[in-house]
């Protein structure tokens, strides 16, 4: 989607200028930094939610111990 946007961007900005559009920019700058950002967010998320799982399935185990 960001390479998508950042191409279109580029478009446009070009044809307001009225100069040929350079597509590597929208590699470069746009798409790749937003991709690294919001793969290291979606790692941060996923190590959250796994650490909350890990955590309520070790109360839980320890709930069924208890109870016997």
């Amino acid at each position: 989607m960001s390479l998508l946007l950042g191409i279109v961007g580029i478009a446009i900005q070009a044809r307001f200028r009225g100069i040929h559009p350079d597509m590597t920019f929208a590699y470069r700058h746009v798409a790749l930094p937003v991709a690294a950002t919001i793969g290291v967010i979606a790692v941060i998320g996923v190590t959250v939610t796994e650490m909350k799982n890990y955590r309520q399935s070790k109360a839980l185990a320890e709930i069924e111990r208890r109870s016997r």
